[in-house]
């Protein structure tokens, strides 16, 4: 189903998170993207209800009815390597995929779902943060575990692809050769780019890995995993519970997992100060691993709620790669706009992602 290829169609993007749902309104054309509301609704709220605000704020507002409907979907799987129109079959498969990603992957579906209820037969697009690391080279795509693991999809995926994105199309004739993403926020990743494209990122089969968050551990010996099964008796359900919700800043400090919270105790809580130290450091230490692999670096960009507005963290990093000379820059990571343009390129015939 096209959109209307004449003129610009409104299209709602939709970022569904595991206690928030970001959305925007856009007027999208071939060549334009003009938000017409974007609105951010927090807290623990069912999928249907969102998405009924959703409807009603929209309509208090006098704004157009969507012409279409784009999602943020974490985690395609192994089947599912590119942004897509949505059916039946194609939810099927981010049905089966959602194991990699528990966080995300359950919230996305239900407000999916919710969105095909509200707004009928609106064409529905899913967005993956796995596309653009797609074209991963081997050597940075294949986990050391034996070819019949691999051969079941267990491999590198990487996430944050659409931040990612909207930061290659931002930079625009200015993009260089050699760029690290560094997203920060309560999920973090730091992405090498070449001429444009993903060669390497720091998380890996799940958004689980790579730099400390704000409750995921990032990169953990695994016989950590080993240890906690054999000797503590924890299952599957509190192995999960534990590297997702329970580690990273908030379990190096016992605090909180807001850096800005951290922040605000540091100065009389030495496990507060801890946290943030080394969460500076795990983010520096795979900000030089990148610049290895691109074999140099000409601009690191800070993108995501603590690296746009957190310039004490920007800066503790920055100082520790003074060896490494390069410009540096902030800029916003734009994933709904993202998630607006592929919606209307896929729904005109055009193939993205």
């Amino acid at each position: 189903m096209a959109l209307d290829t004449l003129g610009a169609s409104p299209v709602l993007a939709l970022n569904s998170g595991s206690s928030s749902l970001k959305f925007a309104l856009y007027s999208v054309g071939a060549s334009s993207v003009e938000a017409l509301l974007a609105v951010e609704l927090e807290g623990e709220l069912h999928a249907r209800d969102a998405v009924s605000r959703v409807a009603q704020l929209l309509s208090e507002r006098k704004l157009p009815a969507p012409a279409a409907i784009g999602h943020r979907v974490v985690h395609g799987g192994a089947r599912l390597r590119r942004h897509c129109v949505l059916d039946e079959a194609m939810l099927r498969e981010l049905e089966a995929a959602a194991a990699f990603a528990p966080l995300h992957a359950p919230a996305a579906l239900s407000v999916i779902r919710a969105a095909q209820d509200q707004f009928g037969r609106q064409p529905q697009v899913a967005c993956l943060d796995t596309a653009f690391h797609a074209g991963l080279p081997d050597v940075a795509r294949t986990l050391p575990i034996p070819r019949d693991l691999q051969a079941q999809g267990i491999e590198r995926y990487g996430f944050h692809g659409l931040s990612c994105e909207s930061i290659v199309r931002q930079l625009g004739a200015a993009l260089p050769g050699r760029l690290v993403i560094a997203h920060l926020g309560s999920g973090a990743s730091i992405t090498a780019v070449k001429n444009g494209r993903s060669i390497d990122t720091s998380m890996s089969l799940t958004p689980s890995g790579g730099v400390i968050m704000g409750t995921r551990c990032g990169d953990l010996d695994p016989g950590i995993i080993v240890y906690l099964l054999r000797e503590k008796k924890l299952d599957a359900a509190q192995l999960e519970d534990l590297v997702n919700r329970r580690c990273g800043l908030l379990g190096i400090s016992g605090i909180d997992a807001d850096m800005r919270r951290l922040h605000e105790a540091a100065w009389s809580k030495d496990a507060a100060q801890l946290a943030i130290e080394m969460f500076c450091y795990s983010v520096r230490k795979q900000v030089a691993a990148m610049a290895a692999a691109l074999e140099g670096l000409d601009l690191l960009v800070f993108t995501g709620g603590i690296g746009e507005g957190d310039a004490a963290v920007r800066a503790a990093i920055c100082d520790g790669l003074s060896w490494l000379p390069c410009p540096v820059r902030v800029l916003p990571a734009d994933e709904e706009a993202q998630i607006a343009r592929h919606t209307w390129d896929l729904l005109n015939g055009i193939r993205v992602g």
